[in-house]
């Protein structure tokens, strides 16, 4: 029996462990130009000096990510690594946890009978995703480890394993707040216990938030830099690939953090600066209630829903965020479809293309423009997939009616 497993998950095993060391060789050679420079180096610099207070109160806001890192930081200062060493300690685990979804995901398509290329692709699109690979160099690799641990939660939750499911959703949370998008994908997955799991979730989110918020009332850095819970705000931060883009108005001199002028773009309004993330939040509880209300949900296919919403009115949006939405996607075509995985295939290619390739040849104006013909069909595709999968049964069926189906109540998306 172990030889069958080491024959079957070996290969798939090789080439995840192929992958990390290609991206973290692609990715991981420096960080002075990217956001882990400003953001992240300051507080594992202190943490790694044994400043434990100091490290809590630079941590940005998504320092939780910083605490379940830290002990990997440390791992460095055994042979007398420095910075670099460190910045890579605490990356190339969410490249791993990345690569062992990924031989999960392989070994059940292998037992629902996927054939080697729709494995393949999944294995690609895992650990060496073009996307994840700008996420990598811009200093987010937490972005991809809370792309992992959303899709484990409701894996997990969708096998019945409430405690782990809890688990991973509270890792998940404290890991980066976007995650509270998981809890109602999380909640409808689960046959049972919801209560446990989400007595879990918040009981080891708490753990983590706690130490930040009393480090950020203990006082202010030195530096005037206020602990990790306070809370962000769009600010002047306006992105071209956002729904809110052409509300924003043209006139004033847009730099970025270099200082450099950002031609052609807009500043955003004043009111958008304190309701864009609370109203990412608000708008997943309808949804979800919808998908309560509905039987026989897609709980996989909830999570990329809301994390499509999450991307596409997110006023910072930016080449990493579509990047848990790729994944939970990504996991919905494996286990539900008995194809290649095109779709998540298609938007790594769409979100590269938007925004990576079309900034060098395109204005700003066009730029959203072009996020909007790519992100309003998709939105409407993944909620007609969702909570109307009926009308594409029923155009299938007009046209053949003599072919009975056997595909599962939810109908793959036509767009993305």
């Amino acid at each position: 029996m172990t030889r069958l497993r080491v024959r079957d998950h070996g290969p798939a095993l090789a080439f995840a462990a192929l992958g990390v060391w290609a991206m973290s060789f692609l990715t991981l050679y420096g960080f002075g130009w990217n956001d882990y420079a400003s953001e992240v180096a300051p507080a594992y610099d202190a943490l790694t000096a044994g400043h434990v207070l100091q490290f809590l109160q630079l941590a940005p806001g998504y320092g939780g990510s910083l605490e379940l890192r830290a002990p990997f930081a440390l791992i460095p200062g055994l042979w007398g690594g420095g910075a670099l060493a460190v910045y890579q300690a605490v990356s190339i685990p969410c490249l791993a946890a990345a690569a062992l979804l990924a031989v999960w995901l392989v070994a059940r398509m292998r037992e629902i009978g996927h054939g080697r290329l729709a494995r393949a692709t999944a294995l690609g699109l895992c650990v060496v995703n073009p996307v994840t690979l700008y996420a990598l160099q811009d200093g987010h690799a937490e972005e991809l480890l809370g792309a992992v641990l959303c899709v484990a939660a409701v894996l997990a939750a969708q096998r019945g394993h409430a405690s782990w499911s809890g688990i991973l959703l509270g890792l998940a949370i404290v890991n980066k707040q976007w995650a509270l998008l998981a809890i109602g994908p999380v909640l409808v997955a689960l046959p049972a216990h919801r209560w446990r799991a989400s007595a879990i979730a918040g009981a080891l989110a708490a753990c983590f938030y706690f130490p930040l918020w009393l480090s950020a009332h203990v006082g202010q850095t030195s530096s005037g830099v206020p602990g990790a819970l306070a809370v962000s705000s769009g600010g002047t931060i306006f992105q071209p690939w956002q729904l809110w883009w052409f509300l924003g108005s043209h006139g004033q001199t847009v730099r970025d953090t270099f200082g450099v002028v950002k031609v052609g773009y807009r500043m955003p309004p004043a009111w958008i600066q304190s309701i864009d993330h609370p109203l990412i939040v608000a708008l997943a509880v309808p949804v979800t209630l919808l998908a309560v209300f509905r039987r026989r949900t897609d709980a996989m296919l909830l999570l990329a829903f809301l994390l499509a919403i999450r991307f596409a009115f997110d006023t910072w949006d930016t080449v990493y965020y579509p990047l848990p939405f790729i994944f939970a996607l990504l996991a919905w075509e494996c286990l539900d479809r008995r194809r290649p995985p095109v779709l998540a295939l298609a938007a790594s290619l769409v979100v590269w293309l938007v925004f990576i390739v079309a900034p060098e040849h395109i204005s700003a104006d066009a730029q959203a423009a072009v996020f909007l013909i790519a992100a309003m069909p998709t939105l409407l595709a993944l909620a007609i997939a969702l909570f109307a999968p009926g009308v594409r049964s029923r155009r299938v069926l007009s046209t053949a009616p003599r072919q009975r189906s056997s595909a599962p109540n939810t109908a793959p998306i036509s767009t993305v």
